[in-house]
C-alpha cells in the first residue's frame, strides 16, 4: 500500500470512527419534516444536527432545493440511512416510475403517502374508492421493484360510514396487504378519538411504520385532518400514551418508528423526546 493510499485509508477510518463514537444512538428514526424550517436555511448544518442528536434512520420529506444525488451524499456523510420517503397522491396515480427512480436514488425501502384528496373536511366513499384503486395499483408496481407502500393516516379516515364502520375500516378491508399497508401516526389516530394501541391490536401486521408525536393534554379532537402544530409536545408529556404504544408496537409488527414533531419547538423538544424513548423502550 503506497503512502497516498495509506493516508486516504487512515483519514476515512478516522471519519468513520468519529461517526461511530459520537453520542448515544436514538432508538428510533426521525421524519426530517420536523426540522423543515431549519433545513430551508441550512441543509448541511441541519443534517449534521440530526446526526449529533443520535439519529441513524430517517424518513425523507423533500430535498430542500438539492438534487437527489447531493442530498444522498449529505445523508451518507452523516451516517444517516433513509428508510422511507413521501410521495404525493397525484404522483402515485400518474408517475410511479419517477417515484421508483427517486426511491432507488435514496436507497429507501418504503414509500408513504400522507393525504387522500377530498373536498373540504368531509371524506366520502368515493374518495375511499379512488384511494383503494390508486394505492393497490401503485403498490403493486412499487412491490415489483422491491418497494413497500404505506398510507399514512391523517384522521379524516375515521369518519363514520352509514353502516357504522369507519372509512379506515373500509380502506383496511379493500387495500391488498401484499401491496398497500399503513403508517400509524399516533397523533392523527388520537385526534378523531381512536386509541392507537387498539388500532394495532385490531389490525396486526398492517401498520409497518409509525410517526411518534405527542399531543398537549386538553387539545380538542377533530376528524378534519387539520390541527394546530403547536399542540405537538415532547414525547411522554402529552396524552397519547407513547410508552404503551411502543410496547404494543413490538407485538404488532411495526418495523420502523420516526419521531415527527411539527411544532416550532421541534429542535428543543427532540433531545428530551429521544431520552424518553430510551427509557420507554
Amino acid at each position: 500500500m503506497n503512502k497516498l493510499l495509506l493516508a486516504a485509508f487512515l483519514v476515512a477510518g478516522s471519519v468513520n470512527t468519529l461517526l461511530a463514537q459520537k453520542g448515544p444512538v436514538s432508538p428510533v428514526g426521525l421524519q426530517l419534516y420536523s426540522f423543515r424550517n431549519q433545513f430551508e436555511k441550512d441543509v448541511p448544518g441541519t443534517m449534521a444536527k440530526v446526526r449529533e442528536m443520535g439519529f441513524r434512520e430517517v424518513e425523507l420529506a423533500g430535498t430542500y432545493g438539492l438534487s437527489n444525488a447531493d442530498f444522498k451524499k449529505l445523508l451518507d456523510q452523516n451516517g444517516l440511512k433513509a428508510i422511507s420517503m413521501g410521495a404525493g397522491f397525484e404522483q402515485l396515480e400518474n408517475d410511479v416510475p419517477k417515484i421508483i427512480n427517486d426511491a432507488k436514488a435514496f436507497g429507501v425501502k418504503y414509500v408513504m403517502c400522507a393525504w387522500i384528496p377530498h373536498q373540504g373536511d368531509t371524506f366520502t366513499l368515493n374518495d375511499a374508492n379512488v384511494a383503494v384503486e390508486a394505492f393497490n395499483t401503485a403498490g403493486k408496481l412499487l412491490a415489483e421493484h422491491g418497494l413497500t407502500f404505506c398510507y399514512h393516516i391523517h384522521g379524516y379516515e375515521f369518519q363514520k360510514m352509514p353502516d357504522g364502520n369507519t372509512y379506515f375500516d373500509y380502506l383496511a378491508k379493500n387495500l391488498n396487504p401484499k401491496y398497500a399497508n399503513f403508517q400509524l401516526d399516533v397523533f392523527w389516530a388520537k385526534m378523531p378519538g381512536e386509541d392507537p394501541v387498539a388500532l394495532l391490536q385490531k389490525y396486526p401486521k398492517r401498520f409497518l411504520l409509525s410517526h411518534l408525536k405527542d399531543r398537549k393534554s386538553g387539545t380538542p379532537g377533530t376528524q378534519s385532518g387539520h390541527a394546530d402544530v403547536e399542540t405537538n409536545v415532547t414525547l411522554g408529556q402529552g396524552d397519547i400514551g407513547i410508552a404503551a404504544f411502543m410496547k404494543a408496537a413490538r407485538k404488532a409488527g411495526v418495523r420502523h418508528h420516526f419521531i415527527e414533531d411539527e411544532s416550532s419547538r421541534s429542535m428543543e423538544q427532540m433531545p428530551p423526546s429521544i431520552a424518553f424513548l430510551r427509557e420507554a423502550k
